[in-house]
């Protein structure tokens, strides 16, 4: 089924909207406890899963790359989980910016076009319509990542509600 590919660009970049203010958040409720950058990076929901910082990683990688797939443009490189927090809120920016070079008609007939992509260090090799990819895949990640973030963010005693999740507005 044929989506608007394209409004999916307003989505991500509200994404990078909520990550920034929850990030920034973040960072202010850690300083006010004497808590470092790098500690609060670090904060989990639960052991055994990614830390802060992987989870803002991913979202940043997400919205770039998975519109470039889409369009067929080069796939921008990953940044890294190493950033520091005025790093990672400058690669939200710059993800926001790559975002903003994004046009209708880059997106336009790509609904169908198979892409084959490889996932879990080439265990997984599928192949989708790239509309499903975005529409499905991508945007599921997307908000999983956003969602851990937001969850690792209130468990630490950042006061963070709903509204925090719609920074900008509806």
């Amino acid at each position: 089924m044929p989506v608007n590919l394209f409004s999916f660009i307003d989505l991500y970049d509200r994404t990078l909207d909520t990550a920034a203010h929850i990030l920034t958040k973040g960072g202010e409720h850690a300083k006010s406890k004497g808590i470092g950058e790098a500690e609060m990076l670090d904060w989990r929901l639960i052991e055994d899963m990614s830390p802060l910082r992987f989870q803002i990683m991913v979202i940043c990688n997400f919205t770039r790359q998975w519109p470039a797939r889409v369009v067929g443009s080069p796939v921008p490189d990953d940044i890294p989980d190493s950033l520091n927090l005025t790093k990672f809120l400058a690669a939200i920016a710059d993800s926001k910016g790559y975002l903003a070079t994004l046009t209708p008609q880059q997106f336009e007939g790509r609904d169908d076009v198979a892409l084959t992509v490889s996932l879990g260090g080439g265990t997984l090799e599928p192949t989708l319509p790239a509309g499903r990819w975005l529409s499905g895949f991508a945007s599921t990640n997307l908000y999983f990542h956003l969602s851990i973030a937001y969850a690792i963010l209130r468990a630490k005693g950042v006061p963070l509600g709903k509204v925090d999740l719609f920074p900008t507005g509806l």
